[in-house]
């Protein structure tokens, strides 16, 4: 049997109910599609909710404490094996086109990082360095989001290549002009030159490749919408009502019973000092209030820029088709970790660990193995992947990943394969530091020497609006799930070499 070809697709920042075939409030006929053709899971959830520790896990199988980019800001040790140096070894042809996130914006010894300014806009710098980088033989980068002045790298070539000579005039300057007019939800950029565009574009001329040379690839496609700043081109910036948009609620009294920085987040003036260590931003560490047709008019952008991305997710499925790899690819969609859209009065992602942050969109695809019209409600997590796609391969999976095969769980033939997730969120050294237990029913979350905590029933309170961790009806359910807690911790240590003798 041929190996199959690997297709990850991954958004930035979506949260999990934005897909057509759950929600009928938003348009995504593509991934609708890829739903209909593959199973879509209900219960993945993310390793850390910020961008470099997730995305590390994908392509190395740890856990963010393992892999040591541990928060966003930190660099991913390019020594670390990956998925990509494996899938060589047996004869894969590697390539990243999109955002990769694996250093940090700026550069120290020690942390040395080609993402960062200036080199982000040295493009004669770029024009030489298209990998290997972490395990992808090809790369082709870039850092914005939006207008972002972090724009360069291998997405400015094209651009100008492309016939936008004067491309910088829809990006914000760099070095940062506070009198600079700041654009919101229409931006003037021409779609054709979208980064969705450029992703889709590139991934095609891979997919092209591999179909002539008949060399088994495993692709990363890494879109960068729906990451704020809410700003997309039109007609996606105007595709959506803003009347008809409903954004998740804050209950009265639902936060008496969280942690001190929940209702601090809806508090004028509070006090987020504490919250930033060495003088670095913690995410979500401000006030979350703001004018409600701003926010009705943000969500609505946020959902075109979905359905603007999914557009170009399904010209790559086409060319999948056109090219007939469809039948040997296997197709994974995800995102890096959710976003809020107001629930629990939240914007943004944040240090604050509700299902809205942590849950994934994920589909999986493969004609012939993975069921077509399958919804499961399977545990998954990031770390995962990465062996998954191993045993899809046919390549031994090293006892240094953490992550469980899933394999025979996405082709239906086995229930599950764990009983839990941990999502790790160590925003800084010392202070904002939190883990959070997910099994089928229950969910808690400890933070490192602080004495609150969180302790919700999924099954009766799905949305999470009553916290029990210090409700004494509930004290026996605390000690036991605390204690599949430690046992769960206690079981992730990897064994990266087995015992071959007795000293």
């Amino acid at each position: 049997m041929r190996r199959p070809n690997i297709l990850l697709i991954t958004s930035d920042q979506q949260h999990w109910s934005t897909l057509g075939c759950s929600n009928p409030r938003i348009r995504t006929p593509s991934l609708d599609r890829l739903a209909r053709e593959g199973v879509r899971f209900e219960r993945a959830y993310c390793s850390n909710p910020t961008c470099s520790p997730s995305r590390s896990s994908i392509i190395t199988g740890l856990h963010p404490s393992w892999h040591h980019c541990w928060t966003i800001g930190t660099k991913l040790p390019e020594d670390v094996p990956t998925l990509g140096d494996l899938v060589q070894q047996h004869g894969y042809a590697t390539a990243l086109v999109g955002k990769a996130h694996f250093q940090p914006l700026a550069s120290a010894p020690g942390s040395e990082s080609l993402e960062c300014q200036p080199t982000l806009r040295d493009l004669d710098f770029w024009r030489e360095f298209r990998g290997p980088w972490y395990g992808f033989q090809q790369v082709e980068l870039a850092r914005n989001h939006a207008d972002e002045s972090l724009a360069g790298q291998h997405y400015a070539i094209w651009m100008q290549e492309n016939g936008l000579k004067d491309w910088q005039r829809y990006f914000r300057r760099w070095p940062h002009d506070p009198n600079e007019p700041v654009r919101r939800h229409v931006w003037d950029l021409p779609e054709e030159y979208h980064t969705n565009v450029w992703i889709r574009e590139r991934i095609v001329a891979h997919l092209e490749s591999a179909a002539r040379s008949q060399t088994p690839v495993l692709l990363w496609a890494s879109f960068f919408d729906p990451h704020p700043p809410y700003l997309v081109p039109e007609p996606w910036a105007s595709m959506y009502d803003p009347q008809e948009m409903e954004p998740g609620t804050l209950e009265e009294g639902e936060l008496d019973l969280m942690p001190p920085h929940y209702r601090m987040t809806q508090e004028a003036g509070a006090d987020w000092s504490w919250y930033h260590e060495d003088g670095l931003h913690c995410h979500g560490a401000h006030s979350h209030r703001g004018d409600e047709a701003e926010r009705r008019k943000d969500m609505a952008v946020y959902y075109g820029m979905v359905s603007f991305m999914d557009r170009e997710i399904g010209r790559i499925l086409d060319a999948l088709d056109r090219l007939g790899l469809a039948e040997d690819t296997l197709v994974i969609f995800t995102t890096d970790h959710g976003h809020y859209l107001g629930q629990h009065g939240l914007w943004y992602k944040c240090v604050f660990h509700y299902e809205d942050l942590l849950r994934l969109p994920m589909i999986v695809r493969y004609p012939g193995r993975v069921p077509a019209g399958g919804t499961s409600a399977a545990l998954q997590s990031q770390v995962d992947f990465a062996p998954t796609i191993l045993r899809a391969a046919g390549i031994e999976v090293p006892g240094l990943m953490q992550g469980v095969d899933q394999y025979d769980v996405w082709c239906g033939t086995q229930e599950a394969a764990r009983d839990h997730a941990i999502v790790e969120n160590r925003h800084s050294r010392t202070r904002v530091n939190m883990r959070t237990y997910v099994e089928a029913r229950y969910k808690m979350t400890v933070y490192r020497g602080q004495p609150y905590g969180e302790l919700f029933d999924l099954q009766q309170d799905p949305e999470e609006r009553r916290n029990l961790w210090d409700d004494p009806a509930h004290a026996q359910v605390k000690t036991q799930v605390m204690h599949r807690f430690l046992q769960a911790e206690m079981a992730r240590e990897p064994t990266r070499m087995p015992r071959i003798a007795g000293a």
